[in-house]
């Protein structure tokens, strides 16, 4: 809930101090504490820290902080302020999260006590002071690592990911409890809002929305209670978008007012992933005497699972949806305040044709922020509870936090469209599984947690973890053809990229986990040189690395250079750290390109890939596809190309040679051509076709190349008879006013290519427009991941493969006040880079050839 006008913490200036565990348990002793950070609310210790280190307020980055999790964790902490009272009534203590047991007091009173991170919390508090006084407000956070110590049950297993198994008992975060998050410190303090409301002003308490569909008419539910009202108040009226519905007040329990009703929306407009449709919204409002405020808003739509045939499928509104994505991650781990920061991301991901978000069982609940953004942009989210690899204890105490958790959860989202699906954690049947357990059942997430979702919303797609086998089968949750999977075949597990055709992935919830290097300006930025790559500690420290492990995963990735590109990755960052780092570039955007080029396929049988991670969580080489600073690394371009609601996909069928698929997920068919061109060595364009292609809405069309062509033509040389002929294809898409819609470039061969001395690139800047510039990148040879490096400017495209004469015009999202485009273009299969030109001095090049058949309309095979 927002910030009411009754609330007497809005504003408040708070402070907070760390103390020796147990040494002070009441508020009048805190006069002995001499050493007080400046601090924000909501916000958490190192939050504070950091900005009194700084000087210029909370910075972003982990490694900028001197402060340890060990050193947080050993600690209790005191965050403190004082407010003015209003009134001589009482008034409302509403918290929406502090971290792990925790105290409040008020004006010297104890309040309320908390054991969950993730439970929010209300107290009615008696009028304590007279009007006017001023009221000290504390909160005790008590040290985790204390708490850790204490005995209890032990499990039926032990978890990998951690080494305080005392975790299973204790609702929190693995946000620096787990070594696989490297140097991200454990969160302590009032991490979400917390709100002092004084009964006697005119506000809405709380409120819970539910919308559903039928038919044509939307359904919006909505409860709320409301406090400082005139108790002879009959109705208050309720707005969701357009339609409004006055809706009868009745007295509750405790002075307030409450309201429960329903408002019909006639000839609804669906919410739709933003691949397939617009993502329409609904605002909701409440309005009275003195009283409106915005409840956030909904969408109508109906999401179904498919679990039929052992898979796993996501229908919205009767449509199949291939869902696409990544693994979220705070994008402020120091604070968990970053409204900003969430905006930036998520509109990159629409951006990008993604259209679904899993938050994993390590992390934490997003805010509202969160949630309303994701609506807008039209992205789907799958959500874990937040449980991870731990046996949960069968306690009913246990099971009391949990169901408050998820209850509070639920009610806060449930009117929001884009939740999607509702999971019991993140390997938490898995861990047992690869540890040989028999007994698979575990009562919380196959027994109670289901009932608990069935009575609270009865709608919503419950999976039991992530990931886990089909209902009622034999398959295990580590069987990766089945169910819900995690995929590190080509990956952790350095598979050959082949893997993914006999693996059979219906849903991939995680795959393609590689240490992926930054862009060279942010290593030279955070690091001080290249050359830092592959050994230095500072850089180590930001490698993924599984607990225990006798390997990280930049020794994946270093297995998959060799296994790509026939080098041996040591012996060249010896020699040549720039090198070294693009080959590693280059093997993890092989391995994202062949892997979810075959899952995009229509008949692979798979639903849903989502990669780890989206984001890192620090400077370094992390699983994020974006660096911590939110910027693009290279496999994001892959990634986005990959996953274009209307995309062509070239891929390479064996001894049946290429395969062309076109695929369109819009509720418009595509009307236009697709031209096919096949180059040799020497620029030569031997088969050259074109044809008007329809692709229907929701539909694809796929051919085979030698179909499409009409005759043989051996392109990939797989029955190699002679030399090889050709060495690259083109293939766009345009639509019926000429505008290009896709384009795919496809290297003929082994990845691993001759480094030339030069492959005759230019790249030249333009200006189209006031505030618009593109590059305008050309070739004489096959140029292999052509990639861009600019200051103050971001290319929409980067690591892609051009033909002999080829051509590629990248448009320019501008990051800084520079008023011209300064930088360099390189391929991996070159030894030479070049500075982008100015547009005065533009280069030559000669035009593709013209296209040499014309056949009529096909609708594939």
């Amino acid at each position: 809930m927002p910030r009411s006008s009754a609330d007497l913490l809005a504003g408040a200036i708070w402070r907070c101090a760390a103390t020796e565990p147990g040494s002070i348990s009441d508020p009048d002793a805190l006069e002995t504490v001499t050493e007080w950070v400046a601090a924000s609310v909501p916000g958490t210790v190192v939050g504070a820290i950091q900005a009194a280190q700084t000087g210029a307020g909370r910075t972003k980055s982990v490694a900028s902080s001197s402060v340890s999790s060990s050193s947080v964790a050993s600690s209790d902490w005191w965050f403190v302020t004082t407010v003015a009272t209003t009134g001589e009534g009482s008034w409302l203590l509403q918290f929406d999260g502090v971290t792990a047991f925790a105290d409040v007091w008020i004006g010297g009173v104890h309040v309320a006590s908390t054991e969950s991170m993730f439970t929010p919390g209300e107290v009615s508090i008696p009028a304590v002071v007279g009007a006017g006084k001023r009221v000290q407000v504390a909160i005790h956070f008590h040290s985790l690592s204390a708490i850790l110590r204490s005995r209890r049950p032990r499990g039926r297993w032990r978890s990998s990911m951690v080494r305080e198994q005392g975790l299973r008992w204790i609702r929190t975060t693995m946000l620096g409890m787990a070594p696989v998050f490297s140097g991200v410190p454990v969160p302590v303090g009032p991490w979400r809002g917390i709100r002092l409301l004084d009964k006697g002003v005119a506000a809405v308490v709380s409120a819970v929305k539910h919308a559903s569909v039928d038919g044509t008419t939307g359904h919006v539910a909505v409860s709320a209670r409301l406090t400082g009202l005139p108790a002879s108040l009959e109705y208050v009226t309720v707005r969701v978008g357009e339609h409004s519905r006055q809706l009868a007040v009745i007295a509750g329990p405790d002075g307030f007012l409450e309201v429960s009703g329903v408002v019909e929306v006639p000839d609804a407009q669906l919410w739709w992933p933003h691949t397939h449709g617009a993502p329409r919204t609904y605002p909701v409002t409440i309005e009275t005497i003195g009283v409106s405020e915005h409840l956030g808003s909904v969408g109508f739509r109906t999401v179904e699972a498919d679990r039929s045939d052992g898979g796993f499928r996501l229908n919205v509104n009767g449509i199949r949806v291939y869902c696409r994505g990544s693994v979220w991650v705070p994008t402020d781990p120091i604070s968990l305040q970053d409204d900003a920061g969430t905006t930036r991301v998520l509109e990159r991901l629409a951006e990008a044709g993604l259209n679904m978000i899993r938050i994993p069982g390590t992390m934490v609940y997003e805010s509202d922020h969160f949630w309303e953004e994701c609506a807008r942009l039209g992205i789907l989210v799958w959500q874990d509870m937040m449980l991870a690899t731990l046996d949960p204890p069968d306690t009913d105490e246990f099971f009391e936090l949990v169901a408050a958790e998820v209850t509070a959860f639920l009610h806060r989202v449930r009117g929001n469209p884009a939740l999607a699906v509702f999971c019991g954690g993140s390997e938490t049947e898995q861990q047992p599984t690869m540890l040989g357990l028999v007994d698979q059942h575990i009562p919380l997430i196959h027994s109670r947690l289901p009932e608990l979702i069935s009575a609270v919303a009865p709608e919503l797609e419950y999976v039991t973890s992530s990931p886990s086998a089909p209902r009622g089968g034999e398959q295990l949750a580590t069987h990766v053809g089945s169910g819900v999977a995690h995929y590190f075949g080509v990956g952790a597990y350095r598979r050959p990229l082949a893997d993914v055709l006999s693996a059979r992935v219906r849903f991939a919830t995680e795959s393609l986990a590689f240490s992926i290097p930054p862009s060279n300006a942010v290593i030279e930025n955070e690091f001080g040189s290249l050359a830092v790559a592959g050994h230095h500690p500072a850089w180590k420290a930001a490698v993924p690395r599984d607990n225990g492990s006798s390997w990280d995963f930049e020794d994946v990735r270093d297995h998959y250079v060799h296994a790509l590109f026939g080098e041996d990755a040591r012996e060249v960052r010896w020699s040549d750290p720039e090198r070294y780092l693009d080959l590693g570039r280059a093997a993890v955007c092989e391995a994202f390109a062949s892997t979810l080029g075959y899952w995009r396929r229509p008949d692979s049988r798979c639903d849903g890939a989502l990669t780890l991670a989206l984001r890192d969580l620090e400077p370094g080489p992390g699983w994020g596809v974006l660096d911590w600073s939110g910027s693009p690394k290279a496999p994001w371009f892959v990634l986005r190309r990959s996953a274009k609601p209307i995309a062509l996909l070239v891929t390479d069928d064996g001894m049946d040679g290429l395969r062309l698929d076109a695929i369109n997920e819009t509720a418009e068919p595509v009307v236009g051509e697709i031209r096919f061109r096949a180059h040799s060595r020497s620029g030569v364009v031997p088969v050259d076709v074109a044809l008007p292609v329809k692709v229907k809405s929701h539909s694809s069309l796929t051919w085979s190349v030698d179909s499409l062509v009409g005759r043989f033509t051996d392109l990939t040389h797989v029955f190699q008879f002679g030399a090889r002929t050709y060495d690259a294809v083109t293939v766009t898409l345009e639509d019926e006013d000429g505008e290009m819609v896709d384009e795919v470039v496809h290297l003929l061969g082994s990845p691993a290519r001759p480094l030339e001395r030069s492959v005759g690139l230019v790249a030249t800047a333009r200006n189209v427009g006031d505030e618009e510039w593109v590059v305008d990148v050309t070739t004489d040879a096959s140029a292999q991941y052509v990639a861009l490096e600019l200051q103050g400017f971001e290319p929409e495209d980067s690591w892609f493969h051009l033909a002999p004469n080829g051509r590629r015009t990248v448009r320019l999202r501008r990051t800084s006040q520079a008023t011209k485009v300064i930088g360099r273009v390189r391929a991996l299969n070159s030894h030479t880079s070049v500075a982008v030109a100015p547009p005065s001095a533009p280069a030559t090049r000669s035009s593709p050839a013209k296209r040499t058949t014309k056949k009529p309309s096909v609708t594939g095979n």
